[in-house]
């Protein structure tokens, strides 16, 4: 299984973003990036990025203006999409809008759903609040049951 690990300013950042788009009742994606040159399978996430977007209050969709934007941002900062958070309006889960707009289409890329428009999440409770998904072999995403086993939050300082 990979092993994600996220500063604790790249999860505060990617909330904000979330709670913005929940004042207006939408649903909202950011994307964790990371450093494409590494050994590691999961090089460290080093940085929140919030996509051109269409959302309302039950799915997002990053329109071929956002992917060609976001493309182009990886290649000129040398970065590749390590997972994607988004918001749902009440319960976290991977919704079948969420398999088919989904970003990361890579194995064992990293799904995170954050509930109530991420209104109560912190990055204290990020882990506990968030269902966490990874995408397998076989192009399902699957709940991971062992967060800590894939995820870790760190000090900005150790990131």
């Amino acid at each position: 299984m990979i092993r994600y690990t996220c500063p604790h300013s790249v999860v505060a950042d990617t909330l904000a973003h979330l709670r913005a788009a929940g004042r207006w009742n939408k649903e909202c994606v950011v994307l964790w990036l990371a450093p494409r040159a590494s050994s590691s399978d999961a090089p460290p996430i080093c940085a929140a990025y919030l996509p051109l977007q269409e959302a309302r209050a039950d799915r997002f969709r990053i329109p071929p203006e956002g992917m060609s934007t976001l493309m182009a941002h990886l290649r000129a900062h040398k970065l590749r999409l390590a997972a994607q958070v988004h918001s749902h309006p009440y319960e976290a889960f991977h919704s079948i809008a969420d398999d088919d707009w989904a970003v990361v289409r890579r194995e064992g890329g990293l799904s995170v759903v954050v509930p109530d428009f991420a209104s109560h999440t912190t990055p204290e409770n990020f882990v506990s609040d968030a269902k966490f998904y990874h995408l397998t072999a076989s192009d399902r995403w699957l709940e991971l049951e062992i967060i800590s086993a894939a995820f870790e939050i760190v000090d900005d300082n150790r990131a």
